[in-house]
């Protein structure tokens, strides 16, 4: 069976229930709990996005072109415009974006963020997190990702996104996870 065929069918298979068992409802409240405590640490908003599999419309685009990963990276960005974390008053908004069918994950942080930390930074992060669900450990590697997103933006964002500043932080995006 080609790669291409194999791709298609493992995202078929895939939908928003199997989000909803690898998340179950009570992982799910205390990873929103543990957003909430983290941003009122820091001027940065977080978004956790955990989908099962790409839609359709990406898929047609896989082939000569286009890769798993890249798709995987566009849609990461298409989610971080879609829940908005863009749209944050200091630009400090951070995506944290996981696609199961590919065990692929993305981080995408707003043009605040990405001033102060690095890509090698985010790509060191999600080699742990890939590590902690390799070991079907999710919640620990999302945990861990947003303990290490929030130390980054509590050393760069601890007051209202200017340094030396208070810190006064209304919390401007949902804190649940989206699961799709």
């Amino acid at each position: 069976m080609s790669g291409k065929l194999k791709t298609f069918l493992k995202h078929l298979w895939l939908d928003a229930s199997d989000a909803q068992r690898v998340i179950a409802p009570d992982m799910l409240d205390r990873l929103a709990r543990r957003v909430a405590a983290s941003e009122r640490r820091h001027s940065g908003e977080i978004r956790i996005c955990v989908e099962a599999s790409l839609p359709m419309s990406y898929l047609w685009r896989l082939g000569k072109h286009q890769s798993i990963g890249q798709l995987t990276r566009q849609r990461a960005v298409t989610m971080f415009g879609k829940l908005r974390v863009w749209d944050t008053e200091h630009n400090n908004g951070v995506l944290i974006y996981v696609l199961l069918a590919e065990h692929a994950i993305e981080i995408v942080a707003d043009r605040g963020v990405a001033r102060h930390v690095s890509q090698e930074q985010w790509q060191a992060m999600m080699a742990r997190m890939a590590k902690a669900f390799r070991e079907k450990r999710y919640e620990d590697g999302l945990t861990q990702a947003l303990e290490e997103t929030s130390a980054l933006l509590m050393t760069h964002f601890s007051g209202d996104g200017t340094p030396g500043s208070a810190l006064h932080n209304p919390n401007e995006l949902p804190d649940a996870p989206v699961l799709q």
